[in-house]
């Protein structure tokens, strides 16, 4: 199993020196991959703490890392230029050296989304046609033709250095998400389920795979879990004989001093040991 850590883009860590020791503390811990959200601006008065954007952030940790896989999820697809973000995430994988994984969501926030110009109603819809013209931009087609956004004549150089796109991976609990994720995602994203949520989750995962016809050349759906917290090792291992493929540890919750400790733990009771 992979283990991933989410949350360096918030509270203390927007501090730059933070920020990179602790990236560097988990690769060398033996994390797999580093994970970002991706909130613009959320309602007043939620407890909303000092965050980073997150491709500037990744970007960032693309500089102070060298191994470790770089994953921006969820970020909330439809509040996104589509054109300029598949420059920016092809800039980012090239940067990286091809270390990019991408996972995106409809989003849920209302205020956030009507500040950035999307209503509530048309996110999903919004999000199947970006994911489209993304991956045409990708493909080197000159020309996309949609509801949302529509360009001509057009091409984006370079091209990432994963081909033909860096790893899209789709959130979301919904049956929209699941669906979204059997016919465009190289893998699904859950997030804060125990081990017997997750084995229901991935039978409806299964029987939507069934259902929608998953196409052949995207393989196995790789399957991502953010757990309620921290796991021991029996958990992890229920995990992984659930059909889990990583496991991505939170911060949100743990006071700031004890952060390099559920780093290093982490690394030393769970990285290959699962």
């Amino acid at each position: 199993m992979k283990f991933g850590l989410y949350g360096l883009h918030r509270d203390r860590n927007v501090d730059p020196a933070v920020l990179a020791r602790r990236a560097t503390l988990a690769e060398e811990s033996g994390f797999e991959s580093l994970w970002v959200g991706d909130h613009i601006a959320l309602p007043a008065g939620e407890g909303n703490p000092p965050r980073l954007e997150a491709v500037t952030a990744l970007t960032y940790l693309a500089a102070v890392t060298s191994r470790v896989r770089l994953g921006v999820g969820l970020i909330v697809l439809p509040q996104r230029q589509p054109v300029l973000l598949a420059k920016q995430l092809t800039s980012l994988d090239v940067l990286s050296g091809g270390r990019l994984t991408v996972a995106v969501g409809a989003g849920y926030v209302e205020p956030e989304l009507n500040a950035m110009g999307v209503s509530l109603a048309e996110r999903g819809a919004r999000t199947d046609e970006y994911l489209a013209a993304m991956r045409a931009l990708w493909s080197a087609a000159p020309s996309f033709t949609g509801r949302f956004v529509s360009y001509s004549g057009v091409v984006q150089h370079p091209s990432p250095v994963q081909q033909p796109h860096p790893p899209i991976v789709v959130g979301g609990h919904s049956p929209a998400a699941y669906r979204r994720a059997v016919r465009h995602g190289t893998g699904w994203y859950g997030w804060g389920l125990n081990p017997d949520e997750t084995e229901q989750t991935l039978r409806t995962l299964a029987e939507t795979a069934r259902k929608e016809q998953r196409p052949a050349d995207l393989g196995d759906l790789e399957i991502t879990i953010t757990p309620p917290g921290p796991p021991d090792l029996d958990t992890a291992r229920r995990y992984a004989d659930a059909g889990v493929d990583r496991l991505i540890i939170e911060l949100e919750g743990i006071a700031d001093d004890a952060v390099d400790s559920v780093i290093t733990s982490v690394g030393d009771t769970l990285v290959d040991r699962v």
